[in-house]
């Protein structure tokens, strides 16, 4: 098994630690999830339930690339995820995480 690269897949960075915007409610749904973001009153859709694990994950995840993997995403997959997710940050449904992740240790 290769080992996915660490530099950036185009303008998100797989490599950075992201987390879900704290003024963002999401709602699970069968095809994935709502996402509302009560500050700029966007409504987005996550169209897998997949992507919906992968922003799951961001918070306890060191980085992006590692909630990826850790919700079954295939590394070949990668670049899309990436922009899906780099969809979601320039709405502002994510964001980069500035405080350690919850697994972290203090």
């Amino acid at each position: 098994m290769s080992v996915p690269p660490r530099a950036p897949v185009g303008d998100f960075d797989l490599g950075a630690a992201w987390e879900l915007h704290p003024s963002v409610s999401v709602r699970p749904e069968p095809f994935g999830a709502l996402m509302y973001h009560f500050g700029n009153r966007r409504l987005s859709f996550l169209k897998t339930r997949q992507l919906l694990d992968v922003v799951n994950g961001l918070a306890t995840a060191p980085d992006a690339r590692t909630a990826c993997l850790g919700a079954g995403v295939d590394p070949s997959q990668l670049p899309v995820l990436a922009r899906a997710l780099g969809s979601l940050a320039a709405g502002d449904l994510i964001r980069r995480r500035t405080t350690p992740s919850t697994e972290e240790p203090a």
